[in-house]
């Protein structure tokens, strides 16, 4: 089969958004302001666990990155969500933590990753595990549901003020800060996934990852949406409390 062209291969990848999470059924009733405070903390606190893990992605495909360049240009995304010693940039995990705090959840249960329900960290430990043992150009490819990012960040600044007045505005800075660094990340992402997918054969894998990226962040949603829509966390019924075990591998 003849490769599709550069462009083609572009639009074909930009194609993909229609499955993204922002067209999941939690993710539409949140954008509508129909979810309950429980339900936003909930979301809030499972999607830390994504967030926490995206240096640990990001560190994954350096280290396997022999291109110098390359490396230059992605540790940013590091930097981005850690934060820099001594700078007074809010690092994305930081913003995440206010943001939780804003909800009115309590930091250190945050950091102890008290809520985070098995079905995501099963999702998210095996994008982390994918980064690590792909190469770093199909690793880098998965990162490409950065696309679609801005029009969900910028969604949730549009709305979120009116339909959840009492999360507190200055919990909001995440969203901000992730419009022009998700723009920075998807050109750089974008022009290794073209660059280096340049068969019929390769474009088509390519696409596959960025569908196992999909996969991951849409099964995240579907255990939310079974825990804090349908009432049915897991081992409901046979424990009162959250059990949660941190770094037990």
């Amino acid at each position: 089969m003849q490769a599709w062209t550069r462009e083609q291969f572009k639009q074909k990848l930009r194609g993909k958004g229609q499955l993204y999470h922002i067209h999941h059924p939690f993710h539409i009733a949140m954008h509508k302001g129909e979810c309950s405070v429980k339900q936003i903390q909930g979301w809030v606190a499972n999607r830390f666990y994504y967030q926490v893990n995206i240096p640990i992605k990001d560190a994954a495909i350096m280290a396997n990155c022999p291109d110098m360049e390359t490396r230059r240009l992605w540790v940013q995304r590091i930097l981005d969500h850690d934060g820099s010693v001594g700078e007074k940039t809010l690092g994305g995990i930081e913003a995440w933590l206010r943001l939780g705090e804003a909800v009115g959840l309590d930091r250190q249960d945050l950091l102890d990753e008290k809520f985070v329900l098995p079905g995501v960290r099963f999702a998210v430990d095996a994008y982390v595990n994918f980064a690590r043992r792909a190469s770093w150009q199909q690793a880098a490819c998965s990162s490409l549901t950065e696309m679609f990012a801005p029009t969900i960040h910028q969604s949730r600044l549009d709305t979120w003020p009116e339909n959840y007045p009492w999360i507190k505005a200055d919990g909001l800075s995440y969203f901000q800060m992730r419009l022009s660094q998700a723009r920075r990340d998807v050109n750089h992402g974008l022009q290794i996934t073209l660059d280096h997918f340049t068969s019929r054969e390769a474009q088509e894998s390519a696409l596959n990852i960025l569908q196992f990226k999909l996969d991951i962040l849409w099964s995240m949603l579907d255990a939310m949406t079974l825990a804090y829509e349908q009432n049915r966390a897991p081992y409901q019924g046979l424990i009162e409390n959250p059990s949660y075990h941190k770094g037990i591998f």
